[in-house]
């Protein structure tokens, strides 16, 4: 719930700023050795959202699994195969990803929503830089002031995918996305740059017909 309302804290402060809007962009991403021995394509895989607010994990599973479908993998949303009061539990969820027959899980773990502030310093195009001692007096003379500043929001989100028969891990990433406008926006762009990843990795190549 707390990220939830980071999340939204992150859109309502933006959506009417000057802000810039950015694509989900990633900063980190990890591929086990392993993973080269397996291919999800055309496979039925298990889209997760790790969060306690039902609509937005609902809502990112149903987004994840439509983005999963479109690159040949039978993309199927956690919620419809695992009971609510169950999902958390390891040894519970357990039993119902392995009988509901998937091979991978692909889990979206919201990390942190932070506000950070850029500064655009002035251009020191004016006459007083152009020299040295142009400058000498003019700095002595004058205390700089900082150009303008702006704040922007950056939502971190962990991605992981694991194999479900051989219980390993076969990816890893984080991704930073900047002054997100809407919840429901963010949650779908977040997906399709996600699989985009899992496709660019090979762990998600289309189908070969």
């Amino acid at each position: 719930m707390l990220m939830r309302r980071a999340l939204s804290g992150a859109v309502a402060a933006f959506a009417a700023s000057a802000a810039v809007i950015a694509a989900p962009t990633f900063t980190a991403v990890y591929k086990a050795p392993i993973a080269s021995e397996v291919s999800l394509a055309g496979k039925k895989v298990a889209a997760l959202v790790i969060s306690n607010d039902d609509s937005l994990r609902i809502a990112g599973e149903e987004a994840l699994v439509r983005e999963l479908t479109s690159r040949g993998i039978q993309g199927v949303a956690s919620y419809r195969i695992v009971p609510k009061e169950e999902v958390a539990a390891p040894d519970k969820a357990k039993g119902w990803f392995e009988r509901s027959g998937v091979e991978g899980v692909v889990a979206l773990r919201p990390v942190s929503a932070e506000k950070r502030t850029i500064y655009t310093p002035d251009t020191w195009s004016s006459p007083y830089y152009g020299t040295l001692w142009g400058y000498y007096g003019y700095g002595w003379s004058t205390v700089y002031i900082p150009g303008s500043a702006r704040e922007e929001r950056v939502v971190v989100v962990e991605t992981i995918i694991y194999s479900v028969p051989r219980d390993a891990l076969l990816f890893a990433a984080t991704s930073e996305t900047k002054n997100p406008k809407t919840l429901g926006r963010f949650v779908e762009e977040l997906a399709s740059a996600c699989v985009k990843e899992l496709h660019k990795q090979g762990l998600a190549r289309q189908v070969q017909k």
